[in-house]
């Protein structure tokens, strides 16, 4: 499939977004206010991100015509060995012991998740990403998994599935809300409006309950908005909030492209920045996340976007996304090879 800008300047979004929430910035002083502004940043980034692996989970099956046969066979086959890679690259990553709490891990179970969808239709991707938004909190708050289950794959899985941070149970719901979307035609003005529409409505539902059900329900924890609290009205109003940035992105893009190219630099390099800010991270020290400062998070935006739009302009395919693209195109030729042309 060939890329889309808006994409890559949505995914570049929510990599400075996750940028922002893990590394600042904070100040003497501030308002409630700001610290409503830069809360923006924290839960609704990384829900886009999944959101996004969803939608390019469709763009690798086919798009608005999903793959068939043996081409569904072989996106099934490049789709779990980047999975692989993901798991990998995110074990290294945790590893390394910063405070920041990596997402690639439950990223990498949700792509294999979705290798089982991808012949879903948009109504029923639809309907499944809602009952997961409204049934899955309730179950993951059911198990009441917050404290480490034990050593050993099974707990680590645990904890991938329902634990206290991107439950992938709950996460899901994204995923599927991402496939649906790339299942549509996104260059239409029509699928535009309407996802914004439907973006737009589902933050005011979610946001809106959550505020209203506090007011009322004597047990807020399904109904908390905070970032991270993975309950229904959260995941509703994050998939609205993403939706909402998709459709923006797809619309500037190909209005604004010479101002929005360095933005979609960082998102065509997605996995590489958002790599590379924890290992920069684990190199300067815990105190950029524990004490963040509003110029090291300047300096941290700043380089990650002039470093991508560089290797971009000049080198093409990032590092970690070459690794990628061979791996999972090898893998499927040789579990899958492509049929000898006829005559």
């Amino acid at each position: 499939m060939a890329r889309l800008a808006g994409i890559d300047v949505a995914r570049g979004t929510a990599v400075l977004g996750m940028v922002t929430a893990h590394v600042g910035p904070d100040a003497p002083g501030r308002t409630a206010t700001a610290d409503r502004v830069l809360e923006l940043a924290d839960g609704r980034s990384s829900a886009l991100f999944v959101v996004l692996a969803g939608l390019s989970l469709a763009l690798l099956s086919g798009g608005r015509a999903p793959a068939v046969a043996r081409d569904l066979t072989r996106a099934r086959v490049r789709i779990a060995a980047r999975a692989l890679v993901v798991l990998a690259v995110g074990l290294a990553l945790e590893r390394l012991d910063t405070p920041i709490l990596v997402i690639l891990p439950t990223y990498a179970v949700l792509f294999l998740a979705g290798c089982a969808v991808l012949t879903w239709t948009v109504r029923t991707l639809v309907a499944a990403a809602a009952t997961v938004a409204l049934v899955a909190p309730a179950v993951r708050e059911a198990v009441g998994l917050d404290a480490d289950p034990g050593a050993g794959l099974l707990g680590d899985l645990a904890l991938l599935l329902v634990g206290p941070h991107y439950p992938a149970l709950v996460w899901s719901a994204y995923l599927l809300a991402g496939l649906a979307l790339g299942r549509c035609d996104l260059t239409a003005p029509e699928v535009q409006r309407r996802t914004a529409l439907v973006g737009g409505a589902l933050a005011v539902v979610g946001y809106g309950g959550g505020w209203l059900g506090r007011l009322l329900a004597e047990d807020p924890a399904l109904l908390s908005t905070r970032p991270h609290a993975s309950s229904p009205v959260e995941v509703v109003g994050n998939t609205g909030v993403a939706l909402l940035v998709v459709a923006a992105c797809l619309a500037a893009a190909p209005r604004l492209p010479r101002a929005l190219s360095p933005l979609a630099a960082v998102g065509a390099l997605a996995f590489t920045a958002y790599t590379a800010q924890v290992v920069v991270v684990a190199a300067v020290g815990p105190q950029i996340v524990w004490q963040p400062l509003w110029t090291s998070w300047l300096v941290v935006v700043v380089a990650t976007v002039l470093a991508c739009w560089a290797w971009r302009a000049w080198l093409g395919r990032g590092p970690l996304e070459r690794l990628l693209h061979g791996v999972s195109a090898r893998v499927a030729e040789r579990v899958v090879p492509r049929a000898a042309p006829v005559g």
